[in-house]
């Protein structure tokens, strides 16, 4: 089956639109040179290829070379029961698939929201018809329908150990996965539900690119719904990181990020 690749995020078509419906969205842009289309065999003659490196044991970061679309760092959670492939990248071929079978069968593939979808599908298929578990809020958005795609509400465990929630925000069915590192101190995989800051505090978008916030109601129940989970460091979905004491700081940014929507700090502009 043929299919078609946003040239700017990267989120895989069945059929050719005028315009990608992600992109047209507030949260997402069109270049102002227009809709772009590619395929996989142009990125291959472009000569694209992944690489996939660890970040810490029992955790893969997977990038494509150029960046495919968004460019977001795919990731790979290794676990005894199966592996979770989460924010699937905008290319594969069968060498990327290789490179991620070498750590174990993978059981489940999970986009934190529509912006990662990439090429979930062919990821599916050329890792050998893994389920793709679609949030139920957010199934409007896949543009390539296919038997392997479930959607799920609430929470789910993909894995054993590994545990996904919804929190909305940036999307309504914005979700993160919780697990457990190798040293037994908890992971956040946050996906651009919460974004890492340089100086350790984290923020909560609409649109990234846009710059459009949230409200601090909607910070604080991310923030509270989030509450129960353990978990020291938090990786977002480019690289971001919080190295430690994740926990405490997705709190604490939530708290600011309401009081400056609040207009509390306006005294100080």
């Amino acid at each position: 089956m043929s299919f078609w690749i946003c040239a700017t995020c990267a989120v895989e078509h069945a059929e050719q639109p005028d315009v990608c419906a992600i992109c047209a969205d507030e949260r997402q842009y069109v270049p102002a040179g227009g809709q772009r289309w590619t395929t996989l065999d142009e990125q291959i003659a472009a000569g694209y290829r992944v690489r996939v490196h660890e970040i810490e044991p029992g955790l893969y970061g997977i990038r494509s070379e150029p960046e495919a679309g968004i460019g977001q760092q795919a990731l790979l959670v290794v676990t005894d029961g199966g592996n979770l492939l989460w924010d699937p990248l905008g290319f594969v071929d069968d060498d990327a698939a290789r490179q991620v079978l070498e750590f174990g069968e993978v059981a489940a593939i999970i986009a934190s929201h529509p912006h990662m979808y990439g090429v979930q599908v062919e990821w599916s298929r050329r890792l050998g018809g893994v389920p793709v578990y679609i949030s139920e809020a957010d199934a409007q958005w896949v543009a390539r329908p296919d038997e392997q795609l479930k959607t799920w509400s609430g929470t789910l465990q993909p894995v054993p150990g590994v545990t996904v929630v919804q929190p909305g925000g940036h999307f309504p069915g914005s979700a993160v996965a919780h697990w457990t590192g190798a040293d037994g101190k908890g992971v956040l995989l946050a996906g651009d539900t919460i974004g890492p800051n340089p100086d350790g505090s984290v923020t909560f978008m609409r649109s990234f690119p846009n710059r459009i916030p949230l409200s601090g109601a909607v910070a604080l129940r991310i923030a509270k719904q989030l509450e129960e989970f353990d978990y020291d460091r938090l990786y977002g979905n480019f690289g971001g990181l919080i190295p430690t004491g994740a926990h405490a700081s997705v709190q604490r940014s939530a708290e600011r990020y309401a009081a400056w929507t609040r207009g509390d700090y306006d005294h100080l502009t």
